[in-house]
């Protein structure tokens, strides 16, 4: 049996989920991670996409983030998100939504760059609707 440790997903409008998990697999900006009891000291920013966490009895539970950052100890892990929902309350017209704000933000970009981070954005927002709400 694996060990377990604390686990908190907050977001601005509220606390998402406390408790004592074995695993959690978080959006993080250097790829897809997973965090476990005992890891090494991280910080990390999340990108948009799914956390999906695991329980001591086996239950996963899963969550669509949209930004944010992790803090992960040895002793436990805190994910606070920009937004978060749990996937049964996120809808295709929600990333829809998000998707059009964020080509509407792309027009408006100062410069190569902050283009090149909102067309990353807008991308990992498709994978996100691909991989909750297929087709």
């Amino acid at each position: 049996m694996a060990d377990s440790f604390q686990f908190e997903l907050v977001s601005p409008e509220r606390l998402l989920l406390s408790g004592s998990v074995t695993s959690v697999v978080i959006p993080a900006s250097e790829g897809e991670m997973t965090v476990m009891a005992n890891h090494a000291p991280t910080m990390t920013t999340i990108n948009p996409g799914i956390v999906t966490v695991t329980f001591a009895d086996g239950k996963t539970d899963r969550y669509v983030v949209f930004g944010g950052f992790a803090d992960i100890l040895p002793s436990g892990c805190t994910l606070l998100a920009e937004s978060a929902v749990h996937v049964d309350e996120i809808s295709r017209d929600d990333i829809i939504k998000r998707i059009e704000i964020a080509r509407g933000e792309l027009e408006a970009a100062p410069n190569d760059e902050h283009r090149a981070g909102i067309e990353r954005y807008i991308a990992q927002l498709g994978t996100v609707q691909g991989t909750i709400l297929p087709a």
